[in-house]
């Protein structure tokens, strides 16, 4: 687990979403099981008794002495194993730690990111009510909808591995199930699933599964989804949706878009792989190599958006809301998937722990060389853009709902980062009504358009995580962007929504 406090740097320390101090004058507050659960159920962190934050964000302690420190601890314990205040303690002894500073005593409690399988951490005898989660903008109560995910995925057997007992084979897709077994039998010839019928060849990639309550053969859930029809998919997962907008021309809403619920085609996601990959292939700008005179033209690149584009669709939440969308824009791409990152976005980084949201869609892939289940393919996907000397790629994480977002940038990393830093980022770009904005406010202004989409409404609170920066200026950030955005209702709850 990171190092959250190190005392010799009490002095530089502020609040931060992996911080929180408390006072802790009148006993242990009540409102720390709150960031207790909070810090479980997001990425741990640090709660700091007997430690006030000041004005100018600098930090005091309060006062207490080493005579408070038995209470103190008691009680922390205590309501540590009392399952009506918290579910779960996940605390051993050397996550709680005394300090002395000057004449006072602080006590550091380390709260760990809690397991898969621990997960949701909630307090007071309220899953429902009293889950809660960490942001930015500090704790912040997780709705029904995320905590039902926490609890799908408790479990080893991922949900695309249930039957459909209600489903019938005869629902799948012909034309696709043909297509991915094209596709199979050339890559493996000789496979020996290639001489089975399409029901038991169903059967042994995991998309049908002998059912409990009839004996009868039923499509699985990843089944449907890889080869169902729209119509069909959407009477088990209600909210699935899968999404592919191409913006190349600042002039045209949409140079292309391509949707599952269109009508057009099949809908379902084996189709809007092949489909979409080929579409964002189409305009990459890498030179093509040879071996033995033959052009080769599958490079790094290609692979390494095969693997993003598997990577999102078999880590989707189909349960959760707002779909996988696919967006390409000039030099850029960005694939977003309804669900939290399973591992953690540091572990999802820095690779070689595989944990897929859905296994039997990633054996599905798997099997038609698409995918890599040693966990190595985002760090595969960075190093390829390195290797390519690109902007390194951005993995989000957000909540309410939750959702993770990859983008690949197309462009070169600026060349020199020396001196000129410090200038440049002083260096001021004039915008339409003639007042000079720093190219760092400029980034911010181009997050926050890149991040909106038409017709949906946004929260304070969601753009203050997307520039990690607090109300006041976010607000300041937002007001000088009216020519582009609206802001919708009273002060209070209010929204703000893309121009068209």
């Amino acid at each position: 687990m990171a190092n959250f406090f190190d005392i010799s740097q009490f002095d530089s320390y502020k609040e931060d979403n992996r911080r929180e101090v408390k006072r802790a004058n009148g006993g242990l507050p009540n409102d720390m099981w709150e960031t207790y659960s909070a810090y479980a159920n997001t990425y741990g962190g640090v709660i700091i008794l007997g430690v006030k934050e000041l004005d100018d964000k600098h930090w005091r302690t309060t006062g207490l002495k080493l005579k408070d420190k038995e209470k103190l601890l008691d009680d922390l314990w205590n309501l540590l194993h009392n399952r009506n205040k918290v579910n779960i303690n996940l605390l051993t002894e050397s996550d709680v730690q005394t300090y002395d500073i000057g004449e006072d005593i602080i006590i550091v409690i380390t709260v760990p990111m809690a397991k898969r399988s621990e997960k949701p951490v909630y307090i007071n005898n309220d899953m429902f009510n009293q889950t809660f989660r960490r942001s930015n903008a500090g704790d912040y109560k997780c709705t029904r909808l995320q905590v039902k995910a926490m609890l799908r995925d408790q479990t080893e057997n991922t949900m695309d591995m249930e039957i459909l007992d209600d489903a019938e084979l005869s629902e799948l897709n012909a034309e696709t199930i043909q297509g991915y077994r094209n596709r199979h039998r050339t890559l493996k010839a000789g496979h020996p699933f290639e001489r089975l019928d399409d029901a038991e060849y169903l059967r042994s990639i995991g998309a049908a599964a002998i059912s409990r309550e009839d004996k009868q053969l039923h499509p699985t859930a990843a089944g449907m989804l890889m080869f169902g029809d729209e119509f069909n998919i959407v009477r088990h997962f209600p909210e699935y949706f899968l999404d592919y907008r191409e913006m190349l021309d600042p002039t045209i809403r949409w140079t292309d878009r391509l949707q599952s619920s269109s009508g057009e085609w099949s809908g379902n996601i084996c189709d809007f792989y092949f489909r979409v990959y080929n579409k964002i292939i189409k305009d990459i700008k890498v030179p093509f190599k040879t071996s033995g005179g033959d052009r080769i033209d599958d490079t790094p690149v290609h692979e390494a958006l095969r693997e993003a584009l598997a990577n999102c669709l078999i880590n989707t939440d189909y349960y959760g809301v707002c779909g996988v969308v696919i967006k390409k824009e000039p030099d850029k791409l960005i694939l977003e998937n309804p669900g939290y990152i399973r591992t953690g976005k540091e572990q999802m980084r820095k690779g070689g722990e595989s944990d897929p949201r859905n296994k039997a869609l990633m054996k599905m892939f798997n099997l038609i060389n698409i995918g890599e289940r040693a966990g190595s393919g985002v760090p595969n996907i960075f190093n390829v853009w390195e290797d390519e000397g690109w902007i390194e790629p951005v993995i989000e994480e957000k909540f309410d709902p939750d959702r993770t977002i990859l983008t690949l940038e197309f462009k070169k990393k600026s060349g020199d980062k020396k001196a000129t830093k410090k200038s440049d980022d002083k260096k001021a770009t004039k915008k339409s009504d003639g007042k000079k904005v720093t190219k760092k406010t400029q980034a911010q202004y181009d997050k926050i358009l890149d991040f909106m989409e038409f017709d949906k409404e946004y929260s304070l609170q969601e753009f203050c995580e997307l520039l990690d920066l607090k109300e006041t200026r976010t607000k300041a950030i937002l007001k000088q962007l009216n020519e582009y955005i609206e802001p919708i209702g009273s002060t209070k709850n209010r929204k703000y929504l893309r121009k068209k």
